[in-house]
């Protein structure tokens, strides 16, 4: 039994904190880019200690597609990573950034795992987020494909203004609006992106995970989805 216990501490102190996850200091001396629309990136915003062990327990993707959180079995600190998320102290620093109120706004968080060649073409987010947050997981990245570009158009994947790795933490976070265009050149493997989103209301956040539960539910039944152990049910 002592051992057990001894076991479970040593887990507990591996697991970070919410403020020890994510760098909101550097976001919030980060600048607001209004070109091509407005946004903001930063690199390393989820801390390197934290971003390792969050890999740790990153749950296990199959398959393509973003996939709600109650579809998906993690570990402790890839859910540290998921409060930190949905602190005050994050809504707060997105509030001052972007210069308005979200506190009454509902929040959306689905996860990817792995990209096709099919993923990252050009498109616009729905119109029912408001603000969409990125955050790139993978410890490196050295292909080609599969860096996000904020576009200047919807019809142009070259004519970009920013591209981002999708790798070491990074933070693209913008406000979604009639030219926020984004897209990537072809990738095949493992992506690792949370998505968190900000929505006009009950409603959307509704349809929002409706959608990616159906859509995980599907994959799950093909077998693409493989959950982790029971330690983590």
């Amino acid at each position: 039994m002592a051992m057990n216990r001894s076991a479970s501490a040593a887990a507990a102190l591996s697991v970070p904190f919410p403020g020890d996850v994510l760098d909101l200091d550097a976001f919030r001396g980060a600048p607001l880019s209004a070109a091509p629309f407005e946004h903001v990136v930063l690199r390393d915003f989820v801390k390197p200690g934290a971003l390792r062990r969050i890999n740790e327990d990153y749950p296990v993707i199959g398959g393509t597609g973003s996939f709600p959180l109650d579809a998906l079995k993690f570990g402790p600190a890839f859910q540290a990573l998921i409060d930190a998320l949905e602190s005050a102290d994050f809504r707060r620093a997105f509030e001052q950034k972007f210069g308005m109120g979200l506190a009454s706004r509902p929040t959306t968080i689905t996860v990817r795992g792995r990209c096709s060649p099919a993923d990252g073409k050009i498109h616009n987010d729905s119109k029912s987020k408001i603000i969409t947050v990125l955050l790139y997981l993978n410890a490196e990245w050295h292909d080609t494909g599969g860096r996000l570009r904020l576009l200047r158009s919807g019809g142009d994947l070259d004519d970009y203004a920013v591209e981002v790795p999708p790798c070491g933490g990074a933070l693209v976070a913008f406000l979604r609006s009639g030219r926020s265009w984004h897209g990537h050149l072809p990738f095949s493997g493992e992506r690792r992106v949370v998505q968190f989103n900000w929505v006009h209301g009950s409603g959307s956040r509704r349809l929002t995970i409706l959608r990616h539960r159906l859509s995980a539910a599907v994959k799950r039944v093909q077998g693409l989805v493989r959950p982790r152990g029971p330690e983590y049910s």
